[in-house]
């Protein structure tokens, strides 16, 4: 099998995949979290900093999701069938909230009326919180496993996808993204919000670290297919363990009030976070409860290598850019919210 560097293919595109992925978290992660967090701030104008504060950002952020799921269908057709199918309900859910997160931002300001601004900061909050949920609950099920029959076919119903592992996993997504997105508010606010946020970021780490050791409890108890890539390769040992000392430091530089170095951590735990799923995963994508023998591997789900390599110099170009812009957009909206009369 040809490879680049060491590495096949399919390994390749499952890495690039995977990058794609975690930027969607890291980036629209606060986002998210900050929307989950809108109902808390009771005064109109806190509403308005806090919306605000990610304004610039929101739209560009959710260009990751559609890059990776462009590459998944590139990459691994047989993969994007299965997924797509199975969670079916869950994403069309998943799409019905990003369209009520999107129309709730830009028409909050449109009229003045109390009760309008009500219903679309109870919109924007609830569609921010079902779509960190149902991001989780998805994850959650790709690391527990799917019922799926030798023709890859999703033998299960609705409530299969809410088992307890993968409820857990939704909540601490939940958890991780809050924190993500208070941290994000904190730097961008002053006066009387930041004295809340400060609050709210330490009450929201707590949360976090609960969740978390709750997770790593239940993966080593309930999960243990997910510990076998660490037991081959105890080199691997390392990124849990890179894991916990980044959650601590998020802790110390919050308790220190640093918070754009607590805001750095969190971005690094989010990406920890997924790639010791995808490790634990790897080489299999899709895995099945029904017997392990018809789990989806990414030698069994991808495409052709002239495929595979033509993708990969696209991918390798157009990544970079997306890069440059989101750094270019984060760049010019750096600093504090002010709200001027073209404010959302």
């Amino acid at each position: 099998m040809e490879t680049i560097l060491g590495l096949d293919l399919p390994t390749w595109w499952f890495l690039v995949i995977g990058g794609l992925i975690t930027g969607y978290g890291v980036l629209d992660g606060f986002d998210l979290g900050a929307g989950s967090l809108h109902l808390f701030f009771n005064k109109e104008e806190s509403r308005r900093l806090v919306l605000n504060a990610i304004g610039p950002v929101w739209d560009g952020n959710e260009v990751w999701l559609v890059i990776a799921g462009g590459a998944l269908f590139a990459g691994f057709p047989l993969v994007y069938g299965v997924i797509f199918s199975t969670f079916y309900i869950p994403f069309m859910l998943f799409l019905v909230a990003l369209i009520f997160r999107a129309i709730s931002i830009e028409f909050r300001s449109k009229e003045p009326w109390p009760w309008w601004r009500k219903m679309w900061d109870v919109s924007y909050t609830v569609s921010s919180t079902a779509i960190t949920l149902l991001l989780g609950l998805v994850l959650g099920n790709l690391i527990h496993g799917l019922p799926i029959n030798k023709a890859h076919e999703f033998t299960g119903n609705l409530w299969t996808f809410f088992n307890p592992y993968a409820i857990l996993i939704a909540f601490t997504t939940l958890s991780l993204f809050m924190l993500h997105g208070a941290i994000y508010l904190v730097m961008k606010t002053e006066n009387r919000l930041y004295a809340k946020l400060t609050i709210m970021v330490n009450n929201c780490s707590k949360f976090f670290i609960l969740c978390f050791i709750l997770t790593s409890m239940a993966t080593l108890i309930y999960i243990p297919h997910m510990t076998h890539q660490f037991k081959n390769h105890p080199e691997l040992f390392i990124l849990p363990m890179v894991a916990v000392f980044i959650l601590l430091n998020i802790k110390r530089n919050i308790d220190a009030r640093k918070y754009f170095t607590a805001f750095f951590y969190s971005c690094i735990i989010t990406s920890c976070l997924l790639i010791l799923f995808a490790v634990g995963l790897y080489p299999n994508i899709v895995l099945s409860t029904t017997d392990p023998a018809y789990s989806i591997s990414i030698y069994q789900a991808a495409s052709s290598n002239k495929s595979l390599k033509i993708m990969l110099l696209i991918a390798a170009v157009g990544t970079p850019l997306v890069i440059a812009y989101s750094t270019f957009v984060f760049w010019t909206f750096r600093g504090k919210v002010k709200l001027t009369d073209m404010s959302y």
